[in-house]
């Protein structure tokens, strides 16, 4: 790891719990509204106040880079570093009681995802990673340990995730829903980002999501692959920048790209 690498990842690791307490002060409270944006999912103002904390304090001590939010949207940087925030991925989730939402905090250096932390605040759950320096997971105040994916060689035997089957239907993939399905052993929608937690660490082979962002992805696809895995879209094609997403432990990963193009 480079120490540009391991000073983020620092902050990143620091930052996602700070705006995940933020958003604990409304989970699962009435002191909020819920508003609808324009494409249909919902925001509120846990997700602006912790955006807006995530990039004070990325501001504070990275002045020179450049930060892409899901709120609030770009600001320029010139360092060649750019963090992808996304305060509250499963904000579905967050405003049903769910806990299974997270706050994700990523950093790209030249168009490449090096640093991701995926914070579970409801579970008290993180695994976190730098390229090139493996994928760790706690939860509490438990000390670090290694995060692996799972041995599994068949999605016969495995778990297959996703956040939401309706995406499926909505770009016109319903199918390729019910052949991952029928050839998983269990399958269930533990979505958003915990279900690539669940990757990460081993309880889980296969996570596919139909509909995604940049900042969706980009804390992800650094902790997947660091802990063993492959974070895809549906060609097979490594990257944050397409609009849907496949992790797995690797060994499933073609057997799922072939359900997935039928």
């Amino acid at each position: 790891m480079t120490p540009d690498f391991e000073n983020r990842l620092d902050l990143a690791k620091t930052i996602a719990r700070e705006a995940g307490e933020i958003t604990l002060r409304y989970f699962c409270q009435d002191n909020y509204q819920v508003e609808w944006k324009h494409d249909a999912s919902p925001v509120t103002v846990a997700d602006r106040e912790a955006e807006k904390h995530l990039r004070a304090r990325i501001a504070g001590a990275f002045p020179q880079d450049a930060i892409l939010g899901e709120e609030f949207g770009e600001q320029a940087g010139t360092s060649g570093y750019r963090w992808i925030l996304d305060p509250i991925d499963g904000t579905k989730s967050f405003i049903h009681g769910v806990p299974l939402y997270g706050t994700l905090v990523g950093v790209e250096y030249d168009t490449r995802a090096v640093v991701g932390v995926i914070h579970i605040p409801g579970l008290d759950e993180m695994v976190y990673a730098a390229k090139g320096s493996g994928a760790w997971y706690t939860r509490g105040s438990t000390a670090p340990r290694r995060a692996a994916v799972s041995t599994k060689q068949r999605l016969a035997d495995g778990l297959f995730c996703t956040s939401d089957v309706k995406g499926f239907s909505e770009r016109g993939s319903a199918d390729a829903y019910q052949r991952l399905q029928g050839a998983a052993k269990l399958a269930r929608t533990w979505g958003d980002c915990y279900g690539y937690l669940l990757i990460a660490t081993g309880r889980a082979e296969l996570m596919v999501d139909p509909r995604m962002h940049v900042w969706d992805c980009a804390a992800l696809a650094p902790v997947i692959e660091e802990a063993g895995g492959k974070f895809t879209d549906w060609t097979g094609t490594s990257t944050i920048h397409a609009n849907e997403a496949m992790a797995s432990n690797g060994r499933v990963h073609a057997e799922a790209l072939s359900l997935v193009r039928g």
